[in-house]
């Protein structure tokens, strides 16, 4: 079997992404985090966009090809790892369900917006995008406790990293973002607890994200202050 290297950062969410898949299919991987701030030269070689995640498959011969981009890498580890099924069989559910990861970057990408938002104005505007966005996801979801029902997905390791975030959100400020959305908290309880999202990131992970937030003058610290 290829050796897998994953190339990473302790805060980025795409990342978390792959590192579930990996935990779910009991797949054995090196994961290597990197400052972004300065990334190597090596990295840069390796990365056409610079961004992580990016997993290193160490052929048979010893040549390594370098993927990049979420969920290629998810896909990849999908279709050539053995374990759980982390796609539907029938191809219109599994093309629903890349729609729907797709869907988790456009929340990432407000909750960038969000969290990064240093005046009233934006940050507010952020929020209710992502109110809406939520709102989208809750008229698509089932009984649970995973999107598509009792079988762990694909798309729920895109929402777990988002959720995640509301983690410490939670404690600084009330956001109302879950509190017409049952479906979506349930959801998120249960996420939670799968052991494949717990080993996402690492322990300090709280407390980096809380100098992220200080270190982009986050409004939401002013809020919370």
């Amino acid at each position: 079997m290829a050796a897998l290297k994953l190339i990473s950062h302790k805060l980025c969410p795409y990342v978390q992404r792959a590192v579930i898949a990996l935990h779910e299919k009991g797949v054995p991987f090196e994961r290597i985090d990197i400052d972004l701030g300065n990334k190597p030269d090596w990295f840069l070689k390796i990365s056409p966009l610079g961004k992580v995640p990016v997993l290193v498959v160490t052929r048979d011969d010893g040549t390594e090809v370098a993927l990049f981009e979420s969920n290629v890498i998810c896909e990849y580890i999908e279709e050539t790892q053995a374990g759980a099924k982390l796609h539907p069989k029938e191809a219109l559910v599994r093309a629903e369900h890349r729609a729907w990861m797709e869907f988790g970057s456009a929340i990432l990408g407000d909750l960038w917006g969000l969290e990064t938002a240093t005046d009233a104005a934006a940050f507010e505007s952020k929020r209710q995008a992502v109110v809406a966005k939520f709102a989208r996801v809750e008229a698509a979801l089932g009984a649970g406790p995973f999107f598509a029902g009792p079988n762990f997905s694909l798309v729920d390791a895109v929402f777990a990293p988002v959720f995640r975030y509301f983690d410490l959100f939670d404690q600084l400020i009330d956001l109302a973002v879950f509190t017409h959305t049952p479906k979506l908290r349930a959801w998120r309880r249960a996420l939670a607890q799968r052991p494949s999202v717990r080993s996402a990131v690492s322990a300090d992970y709280p407390a980096l994200l809380h100098a992220f937030l200080v270190n982009h003058r986050a409004h939401m610290l002013k809020l919370a202050a």
